[in-house]
């Protein structure tokens, strides 16, 4: 099966995020990268499990996101979990640190991909913690779903 060359290429996914978030809305962002962090997520390897995004300075930034060191960049690496600038439009921003002031939001990494053009993305999710009970429901649903898909197969193939 070949690999369609406009899909995103997914480098990083946060898969906890939506288990442990309501997630309201996403938005696209790129973010200021050295070329050794380039690099490094070409390869694949990054973790953004416990990286979460928030202002500095008036500006949006993605902190504690692990990219590993480039090997062939020797003493012009960069620090695995240094704060990654988030490039979003100023109207954006301002509407994200406000809900996130006001109504008491997190902004979280969902994942980080290549475009068609070749550029670095995170996608942002605006999400709101979920209840130890909204958590069990979603656990029972997936078993749910699990268990009917699998009588509705033995059915099918029994019959």
């Amino acid at each position: 099966m070949a690999e369609d060359k406009d899909a995103p290429r997914a480098v990083a996914q946060n898969r906890r995020a939506r288990f442990d978030y309501h997630i309201d809305d996403t938005i696209e962002a790129g973010m200021v990268l050295f070329g050794s962090e380039v690099k490094s997520l070409r390869k694949g390897s990054a973790s953004i499990a416990e990286a979460y995004a928030g202002e500095r300075d008036g500006e949006l930034y993605l902190f504690n996101a692990h990219i590993p060191e480039y090997a062939g960049a020797n003493r012009f690496n960069h620090e695995p979990r240094r704060p990654r600038k988030l490039l979003v439009r100023r109207r954006e921003m301002d509407k994200l640190l406000g809900q996130v002031k006001r109504e008491g939001v997190t902004l979280v990494p969902m994942s980080i991909y290549f475009n068609a053009r070749g550029i670095a993305k995170v996608q942002i999710g605006l999400a709101r913690g979920k209840k130890k009970a909204d958590k069990r429901d979603a656990i029972k649903d997936r078993e749910w779903n699990r268990d009917k898909a699998r009588l509705l197969r033995s059915r099918t193939l029994a019959g």
